[in-house]
């Protein structure tokens, strides 16, 4: 990918999502990118061991929440993925 930052790379995917889907995908992106700083920062000030399993755990319980609070586009987003 070259030297793209994360914000240009956002705008290059928010950009390309239709505008059903675009308060989803930005959503999303702004989840995951929380979920790596908070756990990063539980690893590297709390001892916490590395784990993609525990920080994808993480990030569906507050994908579901988010959703359940009126994320909208995450729950669009959920729908399409399972087909529904």
């Amino acid at each position: 990918m070259g030297d793209i930052s994360f914000h240009n790379w956002w705008e290059r995917v928010s950009n390309a999502a239709s505008e059903i889907t675009r308060k989803g995908i930005n959503s999303l992106i702004i989840l995951g990118a929380w979920i790596l700083w908070t756990h990063r920062n539980n690893c590297v000030f709390d001892g916490a061991a590395p784990s993609v399993t525990g920080a994808l755990a993480v990030a569906e319980d507050e994908r579901r929440s988010w959703s359940l609070a009126g994320a909208r586009g995450l729950s669009l987003l959920a729908a399409f993925a399972s087909g529904g």
